[in-house]
């Protein structure tokens, strides 16, 4: 799991520890991942690494310490993500674009190239690789390139990782969340740009039924696959946004 520091990823690992699962928390913070742990009702079951997920050798340190502590990885919950500044696309710096493109798209690919090595490789063989997509990666928001570049990228990863894994019993899927309750999305409560110019509050989804979605996903067999499952508050702006 990683970003479980906070936001979904947090909710997410709180809900997958309580179904009872062994949890491999990543995130930058090993302060905010121990506070995770300390909030589990089983923590026993968590293990706080703190991660960069855009570095390859901390990638790799993350599914080493996963192995030994479990034995063997069946899920994985590529969470983290970030977006830029609120900027016309001629304002964007390049660094600002490389920071999102680095977290969005580069470290669920490293995440995923280890999970997939230890799927392959493990006896029973085979798990699941879930990507956090976004309705970004169907529809943009106004002033959003680097984000909606990059969900659009996870989406052609997912189709290709579940692609490659079909030989391997391995499944990937993908959960597209709109406008859940989070700090990162906490402004479209109070009021987000629109594609007419206008500034609109946006209804908001509570964190649970993300919670829900993730574990139903994480739960299946892996002769049953949901490639692409949406999760978004009801009247929020997406089908026929702008």
């Amino acid at each position: 799991m990683t970003g479980a520091g906070s936001g979904i990823g947090r909710a997410v690992s709180l809900g997958l520890l309580a179904d009872g699962y062994a949890v491999a928390l990543a995130g930058r913070r090993k302060e905010a991942l121990d506070e995770t742990v300390r909030l589990a009702k089983t923590p026993e079951r968590a293990l706080a690494v703190a991660t960069d997920v855009t570095d390859p050798e901390s990638v790799a340190q993350l599914f080493t310490k996963t192995q030994s502590a479990f034995g063997r990885l069946d899920v994985l919950f590529n969470n983290a993500g970030m977006s830029a500044p609120g900027l016309a696309i001629d304002a964007l710096s390049v660094d600002q674009w490389r920071a999102v493109v680095d977290v969005n798209l580069t470290a669920v690919f490293l995440c995923t190239k280890h999970a997939f090595r230890q799927m392959k490789e493990q006896q029973p063989r085979g798990g699941r690789i879930i990507n956090n997509g976004s309705l970004a990666a169907h529809v943009p928001r106004p002033h959003s390139a680097p984000y909606a570049a990059t969900k659009h990228a996870v989406t052609g990863l997912t189709k290709a990782t579940a692609l490659d894994g079909r030989a391997w019993d391995i499944c990937c899927s993908q959960i597209d969340i709109g406008n859940a309750k989070t700090s990162m999305a906490a402004k479209h409560a109070v009021g987000a740009l629109q594609p007419n110019g206008e500034i609109a509050v946006e209804p908001m989804l509570d964190l649970e039924h993300v919670v829900r979605a993730v574990v139903y996903m994480a739960g299946l067999p892996l002769d049953a696959n949901v490639p692409f499952l949406t999760v978004m508050a009801t009247k929020m702006p997406y089908v026929g946004r702008g």
